[in-house]
C-alpha cells in the first residue's frame, strides 16, 4: 500500500515538473521573439525647446516593440542628427522623428519655425495691445486697426476695422516657446512676433503706420471667417443687443433676432343679419308630388299620391 502511494506521488511530481519545464521554455521562447521584434528609437533625455539645435546630452536611446515604432523615427545618434533644429518642443521619451526636424542645414532659432509662404512680422504692442501679457507663443488674434478714412471715401469719422483673421504668434518678446507652465507669462513683452503671408504683412505694416492697432485673442478651435461692417461713432451710439454669455466649452448660440414689429388689429363690425328674410330667400319650393286622374261613371278627379 506504501509502495502505491509512493510511485503515484513521483508520478505526480513527474508530471508537475514536465509542465513547468514546458512552461519556462516557452517563456523564454516569447521573450527571445520579443527581444528579436524590438527596435532602436532615440528619444528625448530632457526637454528640448522649440528651435534648439539637438546635441548628444539631449538624447538617448529606447528600445520599441517593431509594430508600434512610431513613422519616421531615428534609430541612431550621429552626425546626421546632431545639430539639427526641433520644430516641435519635446519632454522627456518622447520620439524623435523626422517631422519633428527640420531639414538638413536650415538655422535655428525662429527661422526654423517659419512655414513656406509665411513671413515672421514683429508688432509693437503695450499691455493693452497684448491682452494684458496673455498673447503666448502658438496662441491666435485677430488685428483690429482703428484708422480715418482716406478722402473721397464719403466717411469722415474714424472706423475700426477687423482687417486680419486667424493669425498665429510665432514670438512673444524674444521667447519663441510657450512656458512650461501657462500661469507663468511675462507682463514685461513689448513686442509680438506674428505668422502672415506677404500680402498681408503688406496690410499690417500700413496699418501700423497710419492708425492704431489692437490684438485680439482668439479660441484656438474658432477659425471660422468673421466678415464685419466695421464700427463708426454713429454705430457705436446705437447700442447693442444684450446676449448670454457663452461657455468656452460649448458652441455659441446666435444672437436673438430683434423683435418684430406688429400691427393692431382693430376688429371690423358685423352687419346684422335678418335670418327670417334670409330663409324667406334661401328657401326653395317643394318638389311637386305624384298625382293620377281617376274616373268614376261621370266623374272625374285628381288623387295625389303620399
Amino acid at each position: 500500500m506504501r509502495n502505491k502511494r509512493l510511485i503515484i506521488a513521483l508520478l505526480a511530481a513527474i508530471i508537475f515538473g514536465l509542465i513547468a519545464a514546458l512552461s519556462v521554455k516557452q517563456d523564454l521562447a516569447n521573450s527571445q521573439a520579443y527581444t528579436r521584434n524590438l527596435t532602436n528609437v532615440v528619444v528625448a533625455k530632457v526637454d528640448i525647446p522649440l528651435g534648439s539645435r539637438l546635441i548628444p546630452e539631449q538624447l538617448e536611446i529606447a528600445q520599441f516593440p517593431a509594430n508600434v515604432a512610431p513613422p519616421g523615427a531615428v534609430s541612431t545618434i550621429d552626425d546626421k542628427l546632431i545639430g539639427r533644429v526641433v520644430l516641435v518642443a519635446m519632454q522627456p521619451k518622447e520620439p524623435i522623428t523626422e517631422t519633428r526636424l527640420a531639414p538638413v542645414g536650415a538655422a535655428g532659432g525662429l527661422s526654423s519655425v517659419i512655414p513656406e509662404g509665411y513671413r515672421a512680422m514683429t508688432v509693437k504692442v503695450d499691455d493693452v495691445v497684448g491682452v494684458s501679457g496673455f498673447i503666448l507663443p502658438g496662441t491666435l488674434v485677430d488685428v483690429v486697426v482703428t484708422i480715418t478714412p482716406p478722402k473721397g471715401s464719403g466717411q469722415e469719422e474714424r472706423i475700426s476695422k477687423i482687417v486680419l483673421q486667424n493669425i498665429k504668434v510665432l514670438a512673444s518678446g524674444q521667447n519663441i516657446d510657450k512656458p512650461k507652465d501657462g500661469r507663468e507669462l511675462d507682463h514685461g513683452v513689448r513686442a509680438v512676433t506674428l505668422q502672415v503671408t506677404p500680402e498681408q504683412a503688406e496690410k499690417l505694416a500700413l496699418a501700423g503706420s497710419e492708425g492704431n492697432l489692437q490684438l485680439v485673442m482668439r479660441n484656438s478651435i474658432d477659425q471660422a471667417d468673421e466678415q464685419t461692417h466695421g464700427a463708426n461713432k454713429t454705430t457705436l451710439l446705437s447700442g447693442d443687443r444684450a446676449v448670454i454669455a457663452p461657455d468656452a466649452t460649448q458652441p455659441a448660440k446666435p444672437a436673438p433676432a430683434a423683435p418684430r414689429a406688429y400691427k393692431r388689429l382693430v376688429p371690423r363690425a358685423t352687419p346684422v343679419r335678418d335670418t327670417n328674410a334670409t330663409a324667406k330667400i334661401t328657401k326653395e319650393p317643394a318638389p311637386p308630388r305624384p298625382s293620377i286622374e281617376v274616373i268614376e261613371g261621370a266623374k272625374k278627379k285628381t288623387v295625389d299620391f303620399p
